[in-house]
């Protein structure tokens, strides 16, 4: 939830992993010309408005950003001429607003790029959280926090790294991909109801969010993955408790998501210990933490609950996992009938870096003309 809708500031402090850019990426180019008539935007291949609040939000603080610099006589060499417009195409290489994070991954990738474009240096926490607020924390690689800040023009809400991405290696995350559909209630739409209606929300944010924080920098910081388990699946559940708190009620999950909830827990207890945890943002795909040594057995134990209906060979994607059977005592445990095709596919990562710069032409996404290479419009 936020506090301002306007400067995206939000009502508690928040942390999040970023992923590895070899299985999940987003891909934006941008070129400035006093050629192009107007500012115009391509995602996923298609022409977008360019007018859209959050992408005006975004040009316009990167457009200030570069002015000041200008005026101060910053940098050399000068700054491109702002009135020039500019193209952008972005390109996801997984679902787009299925609950995984594609906003937060866009906007990120848009406010560095432009920065680039735009010969802006420092902190992008605000530019990117203008366009979506947990863009600032994918502007950093590892473990990162957004603070939420008490500032009321919102300058001390920034993202910062809690630890980098090589800090804890044996960590793995599954993407367990039930519904790569558009989830039906929106993120923001749905935060705007929760924060008018939900007791809860306001309760969590001011009672509960600050300790779990720092109970989580601390899992992070000494590797402790049982706690972290536990602590990433009671605010998963307590984020979906304030969905369902919110007047209409908004349910993000369906019966596999509650499905795969179940499998986890009786996979744990057959072990004895938190050996993996889930957690659902706004959609109803899971996204699973676990350690290299169980990656195989788990991925074994989602193949045999949620038997693939026809891509076997495609239902894993990422990184590769050798094929073990489930044992006999394992299945006793779940005791689960299979669903098949309850899970799509899964896609297997681990923690990456923060944005990267691609030096290759060939993977630009506009060409000399400033339009998609792809559109070819």
């Amino acid at each position: 939830g936020k506090r301002d809708e306007e400067l995206i500031l939000p009502l508690n402090s928040s942390l999040s992993v970023t992923l590895h850019q070899d299985q999940l990426r987003t891909t934006t180019t941008a070129a400035i010309s006093k050629d192009f008539s107007e500012d115009r935007i391509w995602l996923n291949g298609r022409e977008e408005d360019v007018e859209q609040p959050r992408l005006q939000a975004c040009l316009r603080e990167i457009r200030r950003l570069a002015r000041k610099r200008r005026n101060t006589g910053e940098g050399d060499p000068p700054t491109p001429s702002l009135s020039d417009r500019v193209h952008v195409a972005s390109v996801n290489n997984f679902p787009t607003a299925a609950g995984l994070a594609s906003s937060a991954a866009g906007f990120a990738c848009l406010a560095y790029t432009l920065a680039r474009v735009y010969q802006v240096e420092g902190d992008l926490s605000e530019v990117a959280r203008r366009g979506s607020g947990s863009a600032c924390r994918s502007l950093y690689g590892g473990f990162v926090e957004w603070q939420m800040g008490q500032r009321a023009d919102g300058k001390d809400s920034v993202a910062r790294q809690v630890a980098p991405e090589s800090h804890w290696p044996q960590l793995r995350v599954l993407i367990l991909v039930v519904s790569a559909e558009r989830k039906p209630t929106g993120s923001t739409v749905g935060m705007q109801t929760s924060v008018q209606t939900s007791a809860l929300l306001k309760f969590r944010a001011e009672a509960l969010v600050p300790a779990r924080m720092a109970e989580m920098a601390r899992c992070i910081q000494e590797r402790d993955f049982p706690r972290f388990a536990e602590l990433t699946m009671k605010d998963s559940n307590q984020f979906h408790a304030t969905c369902l708190d919110t007047f209409p009620p908004i349910s993000y999950l369906n019966d596999t998501s509650r499905r795969i909830m179940q499998l986890v827990h009786r996979f744990n207890a057959h072990h004895g210990h938190m050996k993996v945890a889930y957690t659902f943002d706004a959609g109803p795909n899971a996204v699973i933490f676990t350690l290299d040594d169980t990656v195989a057995e788990f991925v074994a134990t989602v193949r045999h609950v949620f038997p693939p209906e026809a891509n076997g060979d495609k239902f894993l994607k990422g990184l590769p996992v050798t094929p073990v059977p489930v044992s006999d005592e394992l299945k006793a445990t779940l005791a689960m009938e299979p669903v098949p095709g309850g899970v799509q596919y899964i896609i297997a990562t681990q923690v990456g870096a923060g944005p990267q710069v691609l030096d290759d032409p060939d993977a630009h996404l506009l060409g000399p003309d400033g339009l998609p290479k792809q559109a070819g419009c």
